[in-house]
């Protein structure tokens, strides 16, 4: 009987620990279940990725493309338009030109801010330097002399010459004024000496000489070339580039080229860029005259390409720029300022007028 009891005892003792070792395996089975989860949450950041992408770069470049400068050029019907032409022809959406016949419309263009970089006389930049209130700076030159006298009274062969004559010239206090102003002066003469007849514009000039054939034309070029292909018998009887020379240690200048304050502050690259921009279209006037001739009458600089490719060679079309063109401009304002303060706005432009790259 103790047998029999110790037996059902020990049984009862394995049945006990089976059953509690099945339970302690179905507590212990999900307490790994999270430790499975945790493991596979990091499988989940690839989906997070999106939020992880850069603010996608080339997304911005249409924005550089609309701040793109346009430098807003205005040059005058002549010989400072001529050195444009290459450039103009380009179509470069970085530019856009203005020609004109007046300076003053120029000006106008540059109070208001509708233009940025005007081509115009010498004198009238340090004009411009003293009544535009925001200022202008001296770029280059872009033309040297281009003034010549005309007449068919081929006995004309010097300053002295002029003396009783009529003489028809485009606009009075231009450049031309004051060059022959200043020539008479150095031969002992003034205005007094001859009997100055003040027209508009180059095409009044030969409009005046065709009715008086006995007159004196004072006019620049590429106009000179046009009036003697129109005037029976008129033929180039000064060159004033020359005269100049022979009374001035300075040089004789036409025009120059002027930027607005503003715009060189703000675009400084703009300008650097127009300025080699410049400086090539020069270059090819000075290698393709024929090229150039065609693309004067595209513009309508000129009418005929065959009279603009006669005019060009003395069109003096140049490029100077840095020290050698303040140095130029200087000198050649200065000797103005001595015959007419009023010829350069009554004072000489500062050092801030010459801008030096």
């Amino acid at each position: 009987m103790k047998k029999l009891l110790s037996l059902l005892l020990a049984l009862a003792m394995v049945l006990a620990l089976a059953a509690c070792g099945g339970q302690s395996a179905q507590e212990e089975a999900p307490a790994e279940e999270p430790a499975q989860e945790e493991t596979q949450e990091p499988e989940a950041a690839p989906e997070e990725e999106p939020a992880e992408e850069p603010a996608e770069a080339p997304a911005e470049e249409p924005a550089e493309e609309t701040e793109t400068v346009v430098t807003r050029v205005g040059s005058l019907k002549g010989p400072t338009s001529i050195g444009l032409v290459k450039l103009m022809s380009e179509e470069n959406a970085n530019y856009s030109f203005t020609m004109e016949t007046d300076a003053s419309a120029l000006m106008t263009g540059m109070v208001s801010g509708d233009l940025d970089i005007a081509l115009i006389p010498a004198n009238a930049a340090a004009i411009w330097y003293s009544k535009i209130e925001s200022g202008v700076t001296c770029l280059d030159v872009n033309t040297l002399g281009v003034l010549y006298v005309i007449s068919a009274d081929d006995s004309i062969a010097s300053i002295e010459d002029l003396a009783g004559k009529t003489i028809y010239l485009p606009g009075q206090g231009t450049s031309p004024d004051y060059v022959l102003q200043y020539l008479l002066a150095q031969h002992d003469m003034s205005l007094e000496d001859v009997n100055v007849q003040y027209q508009s514009e180059g095409t009044e000039v030969i409009a005046a000489l065709t009715a008086d054939p006995e007159g004196v034309g004072l006019l620049p070029q590429p106009a000179v070339t046009a009036a003697v292909a129109k005037l029976e018998g008129f033929s180039v009887v000064l060159n004033l580039t020359e005269e100049w020379d022979k009374v001035s240690e300075t040089s004789l200048l036409t025009g120059v080229t002027v930027v607005r304050n503003e715009f060189l502050a703000e675009h400084p690259e703009a300008v650097a860029q127009f300025l080699a921009d410049h400086e090539a279209s020069t270059a090819y006037v000075a290698e393709d005259v024929a090229g150039a001739a065609q693309l004067t009458e595209t513009f309508g600089i000129m009418e005929k390409a065959a009279v603009a490719e006669k005019a060009i060679p003395a069109c003096n079309v140049t490029f100077v720029a840095g020290q050698e063109m303040k140095d130029m401009v200087s000198a050649y304002l200065q000797v103005l300022f001595d015959l007419n303060p009023a010829s350069v706005g009554g004072n000489l432009p500062g050092d801030d007028f010459y801008y030096l790259g």
